[in-house]
Parts: structure tokens; C-alpha cells; sequence
């Protein structure tokens, strides 16, 4: 999983080996939604009629008020692409607390020079088992020919849950 000998980097390998002892207590997790689904499909320039297709729910719709881009889904990787040039992305998660009750999470960014990670708040503090705690990561990339990659890892000292930041180029 070394980008020194995968030139892939995180498209080949995403945010890492699975480690089923650790897989059953994450700690924190990224819930979705099949409304978020919705959102996300209707955002990606499906209909009311396409939408019900792959639903198949009948009762679903796309609306403005459902209408979500790709960087609303709360998903637990961040990515950015464009053609060429300098590219500032703001992404907006949320995360639940599946581990210890009373927790406290930092956030660990790892980045070479051309890709800037910014979280806020770096500290996620949780009092309590399934509360929820919201943070955005601002990603800014000087967007090269290649793909630039680091993370962002919330650490508490006995979890490391990590997430993969890319930058890309498309043609």
C-alpha cells in the first residue's frame, strides 16, 4: 500500500487493509442514508422517473430541496478533481460515536506540499454512544497531470479511522 510502488495510489487501494478484529469496533462510522442516496442520484442528473427505476419506490421524487452534489454525500473519502490549475473543495461529514461512551478524537492530516487538508474542528469530543458530531475539510490541490493523495485520520488512541484525500486531473 506504498504510493512508491503503486503510482495508483488511493485508487488502488482506497483507505486501507481490512482488519476484521478492528472491522467489528470502528469507533466512529459514517451513516447514510437511503435518502442521502436519493439526494445524491437526484443530483447527479437522474429524474423522478429514472429515480423510481432503481428505487423501486414509487413514492420517491427529485426535487430542488433533494437536488445533492457528490460532496454532500457523507462519505468517508474526499476527492477533487479538475482539469488543470488550483481547485478548493469545502466538504461537509458527519461521524456517530460506536466506540468508548466518553471519547475524544484528533484529527491527523497527512499531505504532500501541492495538496492543502484543513479540518474544523481538529477535535472531535463525544460524551455519549451514537451521538453525532459534524466537521468539514476543506481540500485546496494544485492539480497535476498525476493524482496527489494524503488523509485525514480521527484518532482517539485506541481507534484510527482513516480517510483517503485525492487530487486529480481529468481530460
Amino acid at each position: 500500500m506504498s504510493t512508491k510502488t503503486n503510482i495508483d495510489a488511493e485508487f488502488a487501494y482506497g483507505s486501507g487493509q481490512i482488519n476484521p478484529i478492528k472491522a467489528a469496533a470502528p469507533g466512529l462510522v459514517y451513516d447514510i442514508t437511503e435518502a442521502d442516496f436519493v439526494s445524491f442520484l437526484c443530483g447527479q442528473g437522474y429524474n423522478t422517473t429514472t429515480l423510481r427505476r432503481i428505487t423501486g419506490d414509487n413514492s420517491s421524487s427529485c426535487t430542488k430541496a433533494n437536488n445533492a452534489t457528490v460532496w454532500d454525500l457523507n462519505y468517508p473519502s474526499f476527492a477533487v478533481s479538475a482539469k488543470s490549475g488550483q481547485v478548493t473543495r469545502v466538504f461537509h461529514r458527519t461521524v456517530t460515536n460506536v466506540g468508548s461512551p466518553v471519547s475524544t478524537y484528533k484529527a491527523t492530516v497527512t499531505a504532500p506540499p501541492q495538496l492543502s487538508i484543513q479540518v474544523n474542528p481538529i477535535t472531535l469530543s463525544f460524551k455519549s454512544l451514537g451521538q453525532k458530531l459534524s466537521f468539514s475539510v476543506t481540500v485546496t490541490a494544485e492539480i497535476p497531470r498525476t493524482i496527489i493523495s494524503g488523509s485525514l485520520v480521527w484518532d482517539d488512541g485506541v481507534h484510527q479511522v482513516r480517510s483517503p484525500v485525492v487530487a486529480h486531473s481529468y481530460a
